[in-house]
Parts: C-alpha cells; structure tokens; sequence
C-alpha cells in the first residue's frame, strides 16, 4: 500500500511537442532520482476535448517537500525548459490532499 499523499502540484498546460516534453521530463526525473524530498509520484492526463491541453500531477509527501522542491536550480531549469516547448504559459496549482481513497 502507498504512503499517503500530502500534497500534490498540478500543471495545466498545452503543447503541440509532448515527445520533446516527456524527454525533458525522464531526462530530469533521472538526474534527480533518489533525492530526499522531491515528488513521489508524477501522473500525466490528456485532454480529451482539447488535443494539445495536458494535465500533470505531481505528488509530494508534503507541503514543504514541494516547496524545497520548486526553490531547487534544477527545478527552476526544468520550468524554465518546459515553458519553451509550451503553446501557452503554464498553469500551476498548489493542492493539500484531504483524502483519497483507492476503488480495488
């Protein structure tokens, strides 16, 4: 069973390169995997009603892992690089979770 989910970042954004994006991303998730504190889990949606429109969740065991997070270089790169693929600019949501639940 997970651990549960703290906090979570959502980003709303629109891009006619998602292969370039979903690159950026591994490439990214690589360079920083197995540090303390970063996202425990990263969930990518596809708007049916808008082709180009995407949706990611990003989840942290807690507000301030989050925040350490998004004061990171390499995170701030990673915005930075992301934006420049983007149609438009990027949306960015801060959510406490106060509850889930799994249907199994």
């Amino acid at each position: 069973m997970d651990a549960p989910i703290k906090f979570v970042q959502i980003i709303d954004f629109e891009t006619e390169r998602i292969d370039e994006m979903r690159e950026l991303a591994h490439e990214t998730e690589q360079r920083l995997a197995g540090r303390d504190g970063g996202p425990t889990r990263r969930i990518v949606l596809k708007d049916r009603g808008q082709p180009n429109r995407y949706i990611v969740v990003i989840e942290f065991a807690s507000y301030e892992d989050a925040m350490r997070n998004s004061d990171d270089p390499e995170t701030t790169k990673f915005a930075e690089q992301m934006a420049a693929l983007c149609t438009a600019p990027p949306s960015f949501t801060d959510c406490d979770v106060q509850e889930t639940a799994d249907f199994a």
